[in-house]
């Protein structure tokens, strides 16, 4: 929870209830692919069992916040686009542990997506989940953006629908993540025992 990192998502819709992303540590042409994140709508979220939905992050916030950027797009011609993403739930693997690969191997944290992935989390509004406000003005000078102008823009956007049972960003209801850990196990045959 200590570690916040840039990310930036390249975006293949595959059906208006499904998209997958590439996802980059940064926009420049030496960037790191450093992960994968899946996005689907609340219509196929809502129908997960709630072991899987505990493994996924809601939109909302990170759009009405101002934190979902679209550089370059004005804020009038992604406001439909917007509105559909705040409805969706994200699942994110990072493989690609830069800064916690830094402690282990600084020879080699540039250079090689070392160590287990990660499922990572969304900015949400609570304490674990607030983007360190550094980052966000280091972001909006870079892009010449103002988070708070788009905070104000997108505040009638409306959140998830209300009502609806949700286990997602299970880490803000139990303060619990998830962890990947290496194990050496047996290999099993297709078909056999």
């Amino acid at each position: 929870m200590s570690r916040q990192i840039e990310t930036h998502h390249y975006i293949t819709r595959l059906n208006q209830d499904f998209l997958r992303c590439a996802v980059y540590d940064s926009n420049e042409p030496s960037a790191n692919l450093i992960g994968v994140e899946y996005i689907v709508s609340d219509k196929i979220f809502d129908t997960l069992p709630s072991d899987e939905q505990k493994l996924w992050h809601s939109h909302d916030h990170e759009v009405t916040s101002g934190m979902w950027v679209n550089p370059g797009v004005k804020e009038t011609m992604q406001r439909t686009e917007l509105e559909n993403i705040a409805h969706t739930y994200g699942k994110f693997w990072c493989t690609w542990q830069k800064a916690q690969c830094v402690l282990l191997l600084l020879e080699y944290s540039d250079r090689l997506p070392l160590g287990a992935p990660a499922l990572m989390m969304s900015p949400q509004i609570v304490n674990m989940g607030v983007i360190n406000p550094e980052l966000v003005l280091v972001r909006d000078r870079k892009f010449n953006i103002s988070t708070d102008e788009l905070r104000k823009a997108r505040a009638d956007i409306p959140a998830s629908k209300p009502g609806n049972a949700r286990v997602a960003d299970y880490w803000m209801h139990t303060g619990k993540g998830f962890a990947i850990d290496i194990e050496q196990g047996e290999m099993k045959m297709l078909g056999g025992s």
